[in-house]
């Protein structure tokens, strides 16, 4: 079975071969979702500037995330498979924890990501009313609220800012680690 599409072949139009440019794609790629990844959680801060609105301290998942990008890609393929890094402190062995433990740190800035925009904006229930009532001195027929889809957009935005910064710069590292070919650096 594992043999069963050997003999297919896809021949690519003659615009999308990359060849010799496919480290230069995979670059500007990601750093295209990583300036995304930070230009939507200004804008959130911008928008919320209250620490009641987006709390500060979710600032650091995504100083996390952005720290396991460096981690991840300031090691080579190379070094991981031990061809041309054989001194430094742990040699193959360090190489290969130091990735390891960036990719624990991007994939726990994701997972922190989504607890945050699910535990602290999803199931909290904020008063998204623009003109916030209190209920017990309104009337019967009044005392139904209702809120629209923008207004629970505007609520949950901070937490859903946070989940795509995050998103995109994991994105980002995966394409910027794994987009890339060695061969060409020779």
């Amino acid at each position: 079975m594992s043999g069963c599409l050997d003999n297919v072949q896809c021949h690519l139009p003659e615009c999308c071969r990359i060849g010799d440019k496919r480290n230069a794609i995979a670059s500007v790629l990601a750093g295209i979702f990583f300036f995304h990844g930070w230009w939507i959680i200004i804008d959130a801060a911008v928008l919320y500037p209250d620490n009641s609105q987006m709390k500060h301290a979710y600032h650091v998942v995504g100083i996390f995330s952005t720290v396991a990008f460096f981690m991840i890609n300031a090691v080579s393929s190379g070094q991981i498979r031990g061809d041309n890094y054989n001194s430094g402190c742990l040699g193959q062995t360090g190489a290969r924890i130091w990735l390891f433990i960036g990719f624990m740190l991007a994939f726990g800035s994701l997972i922190g990501s989504c607890w945050i925009l699910f535990g602290g904006y999803v199931t909290n229930k904020h008063d998204v009313s623009p003109n916030p009532i209190n209920n017990s001195t309104v009337s019967p027929t009044t005392s139904i609220m209702t809120t629209t889809l923008e207004d629970n957009f505007e609520a949950v935005y901070p937490g859903v800012a946070i989940f795509l910064q995050n998103f995109f710069i994991f994105i980002a590292s995966m394409i910027f680690k794994f987009g890339r070919t060695e061969d060409l650096w020779e």
